[in-house]
């Protein structure tokens, strides 16, 4: 599988003033990969550097083996054969789709365009709405034929900037997974922007979570949600707790839960005191254990609620629990702790 990006410690400056700094990524042919965070970090001027709209002020960009992208050499976008799908779809509403889809190959005999316009619109599943007007068609329909009209060139990589934001949740995961087998299905090499992690679970191979103009960790959602390199990527990615703890010999943390064991790992030292990343799948609702804690909050979300817990010493829990377990705020409940993932991080005093 040959390397299709290369984005090699770029920075990237607005009016004189650096908004991302030595940020580095690759991506290999056929992989879909994600630049993820809050609005602000930057993840956007990445993308637009990639598709050559801004200028590197150092690093390099490689894309398919050519650099496009040094401080004094930026190759054209339309040079660079990158397709765009931005989160305003942008089509052109006094156009057909099967025209919409067709826009960018013009160029070619009108029985080419026709084919592949054909060809796209199957893929996506449209063919029926060819004749159609993007007004007619519902947000999903209008995303699917954004994105055949930006494959229709077959360019080398397909970069997506936020293209889900204007749709319900439920709506976001659904058409990301969509799109995610659309692209498998051709190979394509992509890239999406977004801020929301779960549509980012759904669509990526691998993603990048960026925070202040870096990315502070580039790996895949399992390693993300269960081993984050920094106690911002726990934070930013799914759900949890801090818990004070203390190291003892050997690989064992003592906290107010109990004795945990795992992979203390280095940079710890014995008594040092840490703080203890603990999921709501962390923690497992029984009835039965001796181990008590007060219901704070409750989320009611169908098949279960999350619980926020308080313990006697006032630190909070997050707790999953099947919904027929319907406890009220106030009440006592019993809980036992499975941390398959030992994840710990120096005391917030201590570490800055």
């Amino acid at each position: 599988m040959s390397t299709k990006l290369e984005v090699n410690a770029i920075h990237v400056a607005y009016r004189n003033k650096t908004v991302v700094f030595d940020t580095s990524l690759q991506l290999q042919e056929g992989m879909i990969g994600c630049l993820l965070g809050p609005s602000g970090c930057g993840k956007t001027t990445v993308l637009r550097a990639i598709a050559g709209f801004e200028p590197v002020t150092k690093g390099e960009i490689i894309l398919d083996a050519q650099t496009v992208s040094l401080p004094d050499v930026t190759v054209p976008p339309e040079q660079r054969r990158v397709g765009m799908v931005f989160q305003d779809f942008a089509l052109f509403p006094h156009m057909n789709i099967s025209d919409n889809v067709g826009f960018g190959i013009r160029h070619q005999s009108a029985h080419e365009q026709s084919q592949r316009s054909a060809e796209l619109l199957e893929l996506v599943d449209l063919s029926a709405h060819a004749r159609k007007y993007p007004h007619e068609l519902s947000g999903g329909q209008q995303q699917r034929v954004a994105l055949a009209r930006a494959m229709a060139p077959r360019p080398q990589m397909l970069l997506m900037d936020e293209p889900f934001s204007s749709m319900d949740a439920e709506l976001r995961e659904e058409l990301a997974g969509d799109i995610r087998a659309i692209l498998k299905q051709e190979n394509m090499t992509a890239i999406l922007v977004t801020h929301d992690q779960f549509e980012a679970f759904a669509m990526a191979d691998e993603i990048g979570v960026m925070q202040a103009g870096r990315i502070v960790q580039w790996d895949s959602a399992y390693n993300l949600y269960h081993e984050p390199a920094t106690r911002f990527v726990a934070d930013f990615i799914g759900l949890g707790t801090m818990l004070k703890g203390k190291v003892l010999s050997g690989n064992q943390i003592e906290t107010e839960i109990g004795i945990l064991e795992g992979n203390v790992g280095d940079g710890f030292e014995q008594s040092e005191e840490v703080e203890i990343l603990v999921r709501p799948d962390d923690v497992v609702h029984n009835d039965a254990s001796h181990m008590k804690a007060i219901v704070t909050e409750r989320q009611f979300r169908g098949a279960e609620f999350l619980y926020e817990l308080q313990l006697p010493s006032g630190a909070e829990l997050l707790c999953f629990a099947p919904s027929h377990h319907d406890h009220k705020i106030g009440e006592s409940i019993g809980i036992t702790i499975d941390i398959e993932h030992l994840v710990m991080f120096k005391l917030a005093s201590q570490a800055a």
